[in-house]
Parts: C-alpha cells; sequence; structure tokens
C-alpha cells in the first residue's frame, strides 16, 4: 500500500474509534476495548500521553467523567503512533478486514460491541458446551458474526472470507448448518485470522480435523444446543448489546 493509501486508511480508523468513544454510553469501556485491541497497556498508553497511569484506569472504569473531544483526540493518536512502532501491526489488520462493501448473504447477523464479553457469557447465551479446554488466557469477545456455513464456503473468496471479522478478530464465529465443522476450520486456517471462539449450530460432535486444528490454533470450540438458528439469533440478541 503507497503511504497516501495508508494515511486515508489511517484517518478511517482514527474517525472510527473516536466515534465510538463518543457515541458509547460508558466511554470508559470503549476506551478499555480498543487499547485491548491494539493490545497496549495502560501504563504504556499513559507514558505516550505524558499522564500518570491511573488517568487511563479512571476512564476506563467510569471514576472519571467522560473525557472531552481533546482527550479522546489524544488518546486515538497515541494509540495509532504506538501501533506505527509496532509495525502497524492493528492498523494492517484493520485495513484487510474492514470495508464498506455490501455484506455477503452469507452472513445472518453481525455484532460490534464495547463492552467485552467472556468465552463463559457467550456459552451461556448459545446454550453451548465447550468441547475443548484451553490453558491459555482466554480473549474478550468484541462482537460476533453469524454465518451460513455452506454458503459461505461455497461462495466466498479466502479474501472475502476475512469480512466475517468485521472491525475486530475478538469476536465469535458462529456456523450454521454444520456437520462436523472441518471446513470452517480450514477456512480460518486459510485466512490466517483467529476469532477469540468458534461455535458450531448444528452437529452433535466435532471432526477430528477440526478439533485438532481449533488446539494448534488455540481457539476455543463450543457447541450450541439450541433447537434452531432463530433462537440462536434472539438468544444473542437479547443479551449482547451492540456498538
Amino acid at each position: 500500500m503507497q503511504q497516501h493509501e495508508h494515511d486515508i486508511e489511517k484517518t478511517k480508523l482514527a474517525k472510527k474509534i473516536a466515534g465510538e468513544i463518543v457515541l458509547a454510553q460508558e466511554p470508559g469501556a470503549a476506551i478499555q476495548k480498543w487499547r485491548t485491541i491494539f493490545k497496549i497497556p495502560q501504563r504504556e498508553l499513559a507514558q505516550k500521553m505524558s499522564l500518570m497511569p491511573s488517568v487511563i484506569s479512571d476512564y476506563e472504569s467510569g471514576r472519571r467523567k467522560s473525557p472531552g473531544v481533546a482527550m479522546i483526540k489524544k488518546i486515538v493518536n497515541s494509540l495509532l503512533k504506538i501501533d506505527k512502532t509496532n509495525g502497524n501491526t492493528i492498523t494492517k489488520q484493520f485495513n484487510s478486514l474492514y470495508s464498506n462493501e455490501t455484506l455477503s448473504d452469507a452472513i445472518l447477523d453481525i455484532c460490534e460491541t464495547t463492552k467485552p464479553y467472556t468465552l463463559k457469557d457467550i456459552t451461556t447465551y448459545v446454550n453451548g458446551k465447550l468441547i475443548n479446554e484451553e490453558n491459555e488466557p482466554q480473549k474478550p469477545l468484541y462482537g460476533y458474526t453469524i454465518i451460513d456455513s455452506l454458503k459461505a464456503i461455497i461462495e466466498l473468496s479466502p479474501k472475502e472470507l476475512a469480512k466475517l471479522y468485521s472491525m475486530t478478530t475478538e469476536r465469535a464465529l458462529i456456523f450454521t448448518k454444520v456437520e462436523r465443522g472441518r471446513s470452517p476450520l480450514i477456512a480460518i486456517k486459510v485466512t490466517n485470522l483467529k476469532p477469540s471462539a468458534v461455535i458450531f449450530h448444528g452437529p452433535k460432535e466435532i471432526d477430528r480435523l477440526a478439533q485438532r486444528i481449533a488446539k494448534v490454533e488455540k481457539i476455543p470450540l463450543i457447541i450450541s444446543q439450541l433447537e434452531t438458528v432463530d433462537q440462536l439469533i434472539a438468544n444473542l440478541k437479547t443479551n449482547i448489546k451492540p456498538v
């Protein structure tokens, strides 16, 4: 990507982050979300902003009132500057995931959140059963995508499959119409992007190769035991609040 194009994409990302913080019911939670996505500790962000770490902590916890426009701009610019020193890792990921193109009809529902949800939370919401245990720290979930797996596997290219992640990989990919789960896990491996969790709706058991891929990639696998896709969508909409 040429420098001019990179600058345009960086500006787009900055506006996205700032807009989400401004519009969030809990601005501190939105700040924490993006700091987590950028994988930047509070202390490092505070140091970049020439602040005490307690200031960032107070904003994120809600102990300090909502930041003004100038402070939000400073936070966003600091996140992007730190990411630049880290090779623009998150900015590049955003560029590869974010698109204004019409979403494929393989996507049944998609949700972005400000509040982080845990693996336990979403397992409960989908009436799920966790089928693999990981000793690695579990990543927070900032959204989910519900996918018609047959349409996705047949119709979408690897580049288009990456769009299933929307704004961030820290989300649950939920595949419906699944028999054994092999194809979705292979598709995830091909995209080289790892979600926080994969949920299958439909199968009674998961293919061994799919389980092996999940273990290597350290992706939690869950089987939803809800009877219908409509129930799945309704439960998630009831319990997970979008941005």
